[in-house]
């Protein structure tokens, strides 16, 4: 073989080159070793170890925080092996029309893979291909309601060029690792084939570095299997939530048989945001929150009040609120965005609802609504407050419109001191929502008025709420606040009609629980008539406002049957298929 001829094999290996550049003679022009300095060839080498360590990283990436350790990254991922044999087999137009696809692919599991990292971080679970790109306008709201329209624009146009960024660079990273292997392609496929019988020994014999972490990977194609079951369950989830909403025992219950254990009383269920198990149970959260819920017991006991206590399991963890109001106030397991829109678009009876059915007035006090919310008819409210119509007029506390303190003065002095019959009410509270930067303080009720007095309270925000303890702290000190406006309220307003039911919607996000955190949150019934706990005496719940290690827990699409059955003359299955 001639020289030149060597010279244009040589070329036609590198991909995107071509065999001829058109000089005379149809001969490829030889760049001469001299003329590739020293600080060249630097630049070369260190782009090519960057793109080998890139693609690494995306083939064996964590997709959990706890795993971003070094031990993590000594994995051999099979992933690899396979593109750089393919690689190394085909010839150079098969080459470049491989890296033209592999090279995208490659980018959007880098996409998932951060996708997942973010969602486990806030949500404790992986990002929904299927689903989540709907909450892309809610978590839009989240950001815009905490740092600003511009923050919120700022972050929108961040990802997207992070996401056109990997799209790019990680092709690009690809071809340099092509032409990497195919310039050395004797010592790459010895390299290749040495790593491979490494693999399978490891393989075999269940080598790990790191615990958990085994070094024979695979990681990639389990991440994509398991996203791929992801996408085939929620295509056929529809049609079996659909005949779940359908079954309901309790659609045709007649009016006169609901809630006659209830008659004449104000039954007030409000629900405290991130108010989850770790919040009685952490030894670093519950120092703080405990006394305020021993002291509640104590107080309102001697204010002639009983409480009960237990946990329910929420549907949802660190967010998703709308999913633990769905589940509670139905009766059904709605853990996803497709369930909460399927539910919305039924006449499933809830637990709003069966009160209206049954006499009472229904309202709903929403101070966290700053969006028009046509769905709100399926809650069946006689009387609706959005942020707007509760007419706040005091500063915003972090991602909250407005203290939990005003949102229920507002309900007392608006809705129920004038309340002709009586009220049943759904309230969330809102001021122990992350990020915990700002949280107001008890002040005097008859002080509350339009909420203009909060511009007097400090709001200066963290600098850095992402620090998990200043996140901790941040956290428990508004949820001691929540739950001190609820028992301040009992203590002030309440009387012997009023029926108060206050639970958590889902734990906090992982920066406060950890990962792994259970998905219980307290729930606890206040009332003054002993009639109320008598009917209750079978469901086993603690006494007092702070549930212990060992009461019950149920299922929190179970509330609604459970409750409907104790308080009427009707009863139904206590448990509901998922």
């Amino acid at each position: 073989m001639t020289l030149p001829a060597r010279r244009r094999r040589l070329a036609d290996r590198l991909p995107g080159r071509a065999a001829s550049t058109g000089h005379a003679g149809g001969r490829t022009p030889v760049v001469s070793p001299a003329s590739d300095g020293p600080a060249r060839r630097a630049r070369r080498w260190v782009g090519t170890t960057l793109a080998v360590l890139l693609v690494y990283a995306v083939l064996i990436g964590p997709d959990r925080l706890g795993e971003l350790t070094p031990g993590a990254f000594v994995r051999i991922p099979l992933e690899g092996l396979l593109i750089a044999a393919l690689l190394l087999a085909l010839p150079a137009r098969p080459r470049r029309a491989v890296v033209a696809v592999l090279g995208p692919l490659l980018g959007l599991l880098a996409i998932v893979r951060l996708a997942d990292l973010g969602f486990r971080t806030a949500l404790d679970r992986p990002f929904d291909l299927v689903l989540d790109w709907l909450l892309l306008d809610d978590a839009f709201g989240f950001v815009r309601d905490s740092a600003g329209r511009a923050g919120a624009l700022g972050a929108v146009v961040g990802v997207v060029l992070l996401v056109g960024a990997l799209l790019v660079v990680v092709t690009v990273a690809l071809r340099r690792l092509a032409s990497l292997l195919v310039d050395h392609e004797r010592t790459a496929t010895r390299t290749v084939a040495a790593l491979t019988a490494v693999w399978v020994v490891c393989a075999v014999a269940g080598v790990r570095l790191v615990p958990g972490v085994p070094v024979a990977d695979a990681g990639a194609t389990a991440l994509v299997g398991a996203h791929a079951e992801q996408v085939d369950a929620r295509l056929h989830d529809r049609s079996r939530f659909t005949a779940q909403i359908d079954a309901d025992p309790f659609q045709d219950a007649p009016g006169e048989q609901l809630l006659t254990g209830l008659r004449g009383k104000d039954v007030v269920l409000a629900f405290v945001e991130s108010y989850g198990r770790d919040a009685v149970e952490d030894p670093e959260l519950a120092p703080q929150v405990n006394p305020v819920l021993d002291a509640g017991t104590a107080r309102l006991r001697a204010a002639g009040y009983g409480s009960r206590s237990g946990f329910l399991t929420s549907p949802t963890f660190g967010g998703g609120s709308w999913l633990a109001h769905d589940t509670l106030l139905s009766g059904l397991w709605t853990d996803n965005e497709q369930r909460h829109r399927s539910l919305l678009a039924s006449d499933r009876l809830t637990l709003n609802g069966a009160f209206r059915r049954a006499g009472w007035e229904t309202v709903g006090v929403l101070p966290a609504a700053t969006q028009p919310w046509p769905e709100k008819d399926f809650f069946s409210y006689d009387r609706y407050y959005d942020a707007e119509a509760l007419g706040y007029r005091g500063p915003k506390f972090s991602y909250a419109p407005m203290p939990d303190q005003y949102t229920l003065s507002f309900f007392q002095r608006q809705v129920r001191a004038d309340a002709d019959r009586p009220i049943m009410a759904e309230i969330p509270l809102i001021s122990s929502h992350s990020p915990w930067t700002a949280v107001p303080r008890m002040i005097g009720w008859d002080a509350v008025g339009d909420g203009s007095i909060y511009h007097d309270q400090a709001t200066a925000e963290d600098d850095d709420p992402g620090d998990a303890g200043r996140a901790r702290a941040g956290y428990r000190q508004a949820i001691a606040y929540s739950l001190q406006s609820l028992i301040s309220y009992v203590e002030t307003y309440g009387d012997d009609d009023l029926v108060l039911v206050f639970l958590g919607d889902h734990q906090p996000a992982p920066v406060v629980t950890g990962e792994g955190a259970s998905r219980d949150v307290p729930i606890t019934i206040v009332a003054r008539d002993p009639e109320v706990f008598d009917r209750i005496a079978g469901w086993g719940w603690q006494d007092g406002l702070r549930p212990g290690p060992q009461a019950p827990v149920w299922p929190m699409d179970s509330f609604r049957d459970r409750f409907l059955t104790t308080f009427g003359s009707t009863t139904a299955p206590l448990a509901a298929p998922r």
